[in-house]
């Protein structure tokens, strides 16, 4: 899973930020590792050089293999605060998406060589056999 992060120009995107936002991010959705392609995370200050509460925004996208992207976003008053609460929802949002695609691979099919068809069933499938007999012989 390959990992990008991207900051607005009121965020330093220092190398040590960049591989922080990296380090947490990885170790969160590491369940996730074979199934994802791509994480894209976008940090933003939504006031700039104003203080403010709630003007850290992280943004989320996730690509998985096969799907169409995920994204989420939070809100907080710190860069650390926005990152985790957006990993909670993308970790929330990808157990959901895959719990659902697990769930469809594990509901088993109806066998149609089940010969204990109850009721009309059984007797439509014992005429169709007494035909097939018939046919072979004649």
């Amino acid at each position: 899973m390959q990992i990008q992060v991207h900051s607005d120009n009121h965020i330093e995107g220092s190398a040590r930020l960049v591989e922080w936002v990296r380090a947490s991010v990885a170790s969160k959705l590491e369940r996730f590792d074979d199934e994802l392609t791509r994480i894209v995370v976008h940090l933003h200050d939504d006031n700039g050089q104003k203080a403010g509460a709630h003007d850290k925004r992280c943004q989320i996208e996730a690509r998985p293999k096969g799907l169409q992207p995920l994204s989420v976003s939070h809100k907080a008053e710190s860069l650390e605060q926005a990152l985790e609460g957006a990993m909670e929802r993308l970790n929330h949002a990808l157990s959901h998406q895959f719990g659902k695609l697990r769930h469809k691979r594990a509901t088993p099919l109806q066998d149609d060589t089940n010969t204990d068809i109850p009721g009309q069933d059984a007797l439509l499938h014992e005429d169709f056999l007494a035909e097939q007999q018939l046919r072979a012989l004649g």
